[in-house]
């Protein structure tokens, strides 16, 4: 899976319509709604402002797309379709449409939905998605040194650590290198939270 590692606009103007094309990162279907809402509040007198979202939750993939008045099938699903097909997750892409006078009928509004969708994800930057989970350790002061040395080499990093009678951390690592840090001699399974 991919995401967008920052906002994008793309625009191009088809048969004198006005298609204004943005992708941006987002981490909930919160911050989805609310960029878009930006757009409505940006563009206010555009005659459509369609979106589609795929964001990766706890309980799952939340994907949503919408036509914005214009006919079933012809605009949000086009561009929901080049998120899927990329696989981008963790992203809201939005296109803006100022209606030119000429009517593009339903083959020509997917054809141009969809082509500014493909524009702004050709124009983007996309990484890989990592999975990240959090861990809780309590280790002896001797073993913290050598986790430190450890979490590096597993892209790792402390987010929270308690200097009691032992160490208490919070780590944040990819979820695939749990098993490397359950498998250092000095962190026994009963440890982690």
């Amino acid at each position: 899976m991919k995401i967008v590692t920052q906002a994008t606009e793309t625009e191009e103007i088809i048969k004198k319509s006005r298609f204004i094309a943005a992708l941006h990162p987002c981490s909930s279907e919160t911050e989805a709604k609310q960029i878009i809402y930006h757009y409505y509040q940006q563009f206010p007198d555009a005659s459509h402002v369609v979106f589609a979202y795929r964001i990766q939750t706890d309980k799952g993939l939340v994907c949503r797309f919408n036509d914005a008045g214009e006919p079933s099938g012809t605009a949000g699903k086009p561009i929901y379709q080049h998120l899927e097909g990329k696989q981008i997750i963790n992203a809201v892409l939005i296109v803006v449409r100022y209606f030119g006078g000429i009517k593009l009928g339903a083959g020509g509004l997917t054809r141009a939905y969809s082509g500014a969708a493909k524009k702004v994800i050709e124009a983007s930057t996309l990484s890989d998605y990592i999975d990240y989970a959090q861990i809780k350790l309590e280790l002896d002061y001797k073993d913290f040194q050598q986790l430190e040395y450890h979490l590096k080499k597993l892209d790792g990093k402390i987010i929270h650590q308690d200097f009691g009678t032992k160490v208490n951390v919070t780590l944040k690592l990819p979820s695939e290198n749990i098993e490397s840090l359950k498998s250092l001699i000095f962190i026994q399974p009963k440890k982690f939270n």
